[in-house]
């Protein structure tokens, strides 16, 4: 007779790609990189605390022990710079903003975008966000019994938001198309071009960038006319609405009184429209797949977002500890970003490990969050890890999706409250199941972490 542990069904294990048991040479690392990073990881990574070793991007120490990540992201943080690999990719679309930018003019950028996303602002931007979820909800719920694309439909939320907070008086350019552009930028700059890794001049063409063309353009040519908008508007004596594109404009620099460049602020913008946008959709993407193939957890979802909506019509973010459980646990699973390295500005040392100038130290949230050290059942879908009664037991530098330190994502509050927000309304009128016409889900590293094929769900209304 089995026990009652045992008519517990199983949790839902998401497929991915197995890690590495033999070594790989330079060119299969190369190729295996360019298709899939994920693909490049090996067993060693998910048991070892520290796993050093030289590669094809020389002297690289790979980091999974929470107290030497927080020796290099916060401690030692001055020590140890973003890699020019990284920037070589980022740079073409992002421009020096805050993401991509180093050193002083990083710390500028910081001091004078920080009061932006202070928790009095953010606070404001809870309205707005409720009704794109709320409009997302009433979509979906008239497609009834219909298939539909959660990835776009997410992409689609997340821009929604964007307009409703960021860029008040709209983004210009129709919404489907900028996420396309989006999904085109990434698609093309994010696979690793051997030119960057073998440290080519910037001169000597690549693929990738020149694919990424259109996009960029694209971008530049909204972004530009956002700015020229918006100046026009002051200009002219207009009261313009308080959101970030104003901000951006009027920001200084509490200790200078400097105000953004113009190349600074259109390099801001771009970093909030892509990497900002993307990041929160994909958050929800994964999410409503891990639900789909749990059904306690799911219900358990449906339970408290009813509770929720019955209490209100438009409920906060502080009743739903178990909707923002499911999607912490989603994140670990699957990290909006799920690699970030440093270079050592100077020789260090990380415990008895030496880390010679000019080596790559690599904290990589998709290997932390699965590693076999830290995690109970590390594959698994868990929700209740996060749930407050036991979020205490996770160690701060062992879930690192915004990342950590001085550099942490200036955005994660936003988008937490975001994606909270938008599961809300969104579970509480509709069911998402899998497409069983649809392929596998396989998880893509093209900077970010993505569906390889979006992903198909059909759609049931609830209620």
């Amino acid at each position: 007779m089995p026990s009652p542990a045992a008519a517990v069904a199983a949790p839902f294990r998401p497929a991915v790609p197995r890690p590495r048991t033999e070594p790989m040479g330079l060119f299969a690392f190369l190729r295996a990189a360019r298709a899939n990073p994920l693909t490049t990881w090996y067993e060693e990574h998910f048991e070892q605390p520290i796993v050093t070793g030289e590669g094809a991007l020389g002297r690289i120490t790979v980091i999974s022990e929470p107290s030497a990540i927080r020796h290099v992201l916060v401690d030692n943080a001055a020590n140890y710079r973003k890699d020019d690999l990284q920037r070589r990719v980022l740079a073409p679309g992002l421009g020096n903003g805050l993401l991509t930018a180093e050193g002083d003019e990083w710390r500028l950028q910081r001091r004078t975008l920080a009061p932006i996303f202070s928790p009095r602002h953010v606070a404001r931007f809870e309205a707005p966000m409720s009704e794109a979820a709320a409009r997302l909800a009433r979509r979906l719920k008239r497609r009834d019994g219909q298939s539909v694309d959660a990835a776009l439909e997410m992409t689609r939320v997340t821009l929604d938001v964007l307009e409703r907070t960021i860029f008040t008086h709209g983004l210009a350019r129709e919404p489907d198309a900028l996420g396309r552009a989006i999904t085109r930028y990434f698609e093309a700059l994010g696979p690793i071009d051997p030119l960057d890794v073998f440290g080519m001049p910037d001169w000597v063409p690549r693929i990738g960038r020149l694919k990424a063309r259109p996009a960029l353009r694209f971008f530049g040519e909204v972004v530009d006319e956002l700015i020229e908008r918006r100046r026009t508007l002051v200009g002219a004596g207009d009261e313009a609405p308080h959101d970030l594109l104003t901000l951006l404009l009027q920001a200084q620099d509490p200790e200078t009184g400097r105000g953004l460049s113009d190349i600074e602020v259109r390099a801001n913008i771009v970093t909030f429209i892509g990497a900002g946008h993307e990041t929160t959709a994909n958050a929800l993407t994964w999410t409503l797949y891990c639900l789909s193939q749990d059904e306690a957890a799911r219900e358990a979802v449906e339970a408290e977002v009813d509770a929720a909506f019955a209490a209100s019509p438009a409920p906060g973010t502080d009743g739903l500890p178990r909707t923002r459980a499911a999607l912490e646990e989603a994140m670990r699973l699957f990290p909006p970003v799920p690699f970030m390295s440093r270079q050592a500005v100077a020789e260090d040392r990380i415990g008895r490990i030496k880390i010679p100038r000019g080596s790559l130290v690599t904290v990589a949230p998709y290997v932390l969050h699965r590693h076999r050290r830290l995690w109970d059942e590390p594959d698994a879908f868990l929700p209740e890890r996060f749930l407050p009664e036991n979020r205490a037991r996770i160690d701060r530098y062992a879930y690192l999706p915004f990342g950590a330190g001085p550099r942490i994502c200036i955005g994660a509050s936003f988008s937490v409250m975001e994606a909270t927000l938008v599961l809300a309304h969104l579970l509480h009128a509709v069911r998402l199941d899998r497409d069983p016409e649809a392929g596998p889900v396989v998880p893509l590293h093209r900077v970010t972490l993505r569906p390889r094929d979006g992903l198909r769900m059909r759609v049931t209304a609830r209620g």
